[in-house]
Parts: C-alpha cells; sequence; structure tokens
C-alpha cells in the first residue's frame, strides 16, 4: 500500500477511509489467512510512517458483527476490552500518533437500540483513547435507511456514572455538548476543511436524484416501496 499513499499525498489526498471490524464470530475459520487485515494491527506503523495522512477506521475496528451486543457487553464487563476496537483506542498511547479515527457505522447502529449500555463502552472506548476530536459520525444509511433514530439515540446516550467511575470513561454531555456535535460533524469538517462560516451554494440535486426521476420517468416506482425509514416525533403539548 505504500506506493498506493505516496500517490495519494502527491494528489493532495490526505484523509483515506479503511473498513476494519464486523467479522463474523468464526472469522478464523471462515476467513482463514486473510482476516488480520481487518484487525488494527498494521495501524501502528503505517499511522506513523505517515503522518501526512488520516486514516479513519469505518466501524471503528469492533469485531462483533452478527451476534447480539449482550455478548460482547460481557465481555466488556469482565475485562474492560472490546475485541479490536481497544486495541484501535490504545494505538495513540503506545505510539504517539495523532491521525487514527473511529467511525461509528454500523457498530453503533447495531448497538445503540439493542443494548445501549454496549453503546456506551464502545464510545466511551474509543473517546478515551483516541479523543474525542477523533471519533467521527457514521450511520450506514444505504443498508438501516434514514438515520434520523440513530441521530435520536446519540442525543439522548450517556455513559452509566458506574461505567465512568470503573473504566475513565468522560461523561458524553446532553444532547447537543461539545463532545457530541464534534462526533456528529464538527470533527469531520475538521478533516475535511469545511468552512463553518462559508456561504456554500444549495444542492438542488445529486447522483441519487437523477437515478430517481430516471426511474420514476421510466414508471418503475409505482409498483415499488420508496425504502423510506422515518425517526420518532415527539408531539408538543401546550402547557397552560
Amino acid at each position: 500500500m505504500y506506493p498506493f499513499y505516496e500517490k495519494a499525498v502527491k494528489a493532495g489526498i490526505v484523509n483515506l477511509c479503511i473498513h476494519k471490524g464486523l467479522m463474523p464470530a468464526d472469522y478464523e475459520q471462515s476467513w482463514a489467512g486473510v482476516w488480520k487485515y481487518n484487525t488494527p494491527w498494521d495501524l501502528p506503523k503505517v499511522a506513523k510512517d505517515w503522518p501526512q495522512l488520516n486514516f479513519i477506521i469505518y466501524h471503528g475496528c469492533l469485531r462483533a458483527f452478527q451476534e447480539l451486543p449482550d455478548k460482547v457487553l460481557a465481555d466488556f464487563e469482565r475485562d474492560g476490552n472490546i475485541l479490536w476496537a481497544t486495541e484501535l483506542s490504545q494505538i495513540p498511547a503506545k505510539t504517539g500518533v495523532s491521525n487514527i479515527y473511529a467511525e461509528m457505522g454500523t457498530s453503533f447502529a447495531n448497538s445503540c437500540t439493542a443494548n445501549p449500555r454496549f453503546a456506551a463502552a464502545l464510545l466511551g472506548t474509543w473517546i478515551k483513547g483516541l479523543g474525542a476530536s477523533n471519533v467521527v459520525w457514521g450511520s450506514d444509511s444505504v443498508l438501516y435507511g434514514s438515520p434520523q433514530w440513530q441521530i435520536e439515540a446519540m442525543r439522548r446516550l450517556e455513559i452509566p456514572e458506574d461505567m465512568q467511575k470503573k473504566h475513565g470513561f468522560a461523561p458524553l454531555g446532553g444532547s447537543s455538548s461539545a463532545v457530541k456535535n464534534g462526533i456528529f460533524g464538527l470533527n469531520s469538517a475538521r478533516l475535511y476543511n469545511v468552512n463553518l462560516q462559508a456561504q456554500y451554494p444549495r444542492l438542488t440535486t445529486d447522483k441519487f436524484t437523477e437515478i430517481k426521476k430516471e426511474y420514476e420517468l421510466a414508471g418503475w416506482l409505482n409498483d415499488l416501496r420508496d425504502n423510506l425509514r422515518h425517526g420518532f416525533i415527539a408531539k408538543r403539548t401546550a402547557t397552560v
């Protein structure tokens, strides 16, 4: 990959998004010989060799995928370790690098409603090791539909006090805390040099919209569901 990194740097590309994690429980058998590339084993050296690049690790290197978060939480409660995700979070302390990021897609979606306590443990692990500025939002909406339910879950989530004390996790704060706002977008804005004070032209169309229009013109959407998924909307009641 090093020749590729050289070309990326010459082309002005500094953000590399890499899938690591989300392997089945029998990964050693079903992915024999290649499963280690889904672990963070190679990141300490590569991050140190290429400080000008940002390595954004999609799914935050969480190994678990098919099993329920309950089992993975039990392992964490026992020894404070989340397979591969903890190893990822420990890299900065061991090597001094600061160019490794954890992206939350699917890892958070699989746990935020099924087992919020595990979601809190996972976030606490990433933030403690990588820093709150090196955790970025992801929802894998292509697989899960509208991300509104994940956004609402993140707004409400807090790391339990007993977990904070035992593992040294900092609280996430309220729905619009600095930590959560950073994760939701400010961290990525910094990564991609988005000027939050600039006036950008409003997007009126994109490639997906164009494809949808082609489907509509062909009449195919008449017989297909729209695949939209909407979050819960709490109705406000007037107070007297």
